[in-house]
């Protein structure tokens, strides 16, 4: 498992480590797929990126307060996301960023300490 570090505010959502299947986010392992957002992390009912629609992605769609920039961590290795995906997203105002799983979480625990509007979609490895 890798070890991510930093302080975040009081109810934010910190991905403190990924590996072995799953996540510790905010001190609470979660095993399988999840959802971070800011404030609520939440498991994803989503079998593999291959599955990815717009559907899936509505808990991020309907966030309050919205989100801005969504990264989606593909598992071990990058993947790319279906233009549809992305053209429906961006007319919500939201920009994806895919990459491999552990990239994702250094970069959406990045953006969230410098308060950005930030969520991220993760595939456990």
């Amino acid at each position: 498992m890798q070890d991510i570090s930093g302080i975040p505010e009081e109810g934010q959502q910190l991905v403190n480590s990924y590996g072995d299947g799953g996540f510790r986010i905010s001190g609470v392992r979660y095993d399988g797929n999840i959802i971070v957002l800011p404030n609520a992390t939440s498991v994803w009912d989503i079998g593999s990126i291959e599955d990815l629609t717009v559907e899936a992605l509505e808990p991020i769609i309907n966030a309050v307060p919205a989100v801005e920039i969504l990264l989606i961590g593909c598992g071990a290795n990058m993947a790319f996301i279906d233009e549809g995906v992305r053209r429906a997203l961006r007319t919500k105002g939201i920009t994806i960023d895919s990459m491999d799983s552990g990239a994702a979480v250094r970069t959406y625990n990045v953006l969230l300490l410098e308060k950005r509007r930030v969520a991220a979609a993760l595939i456990a490895f």
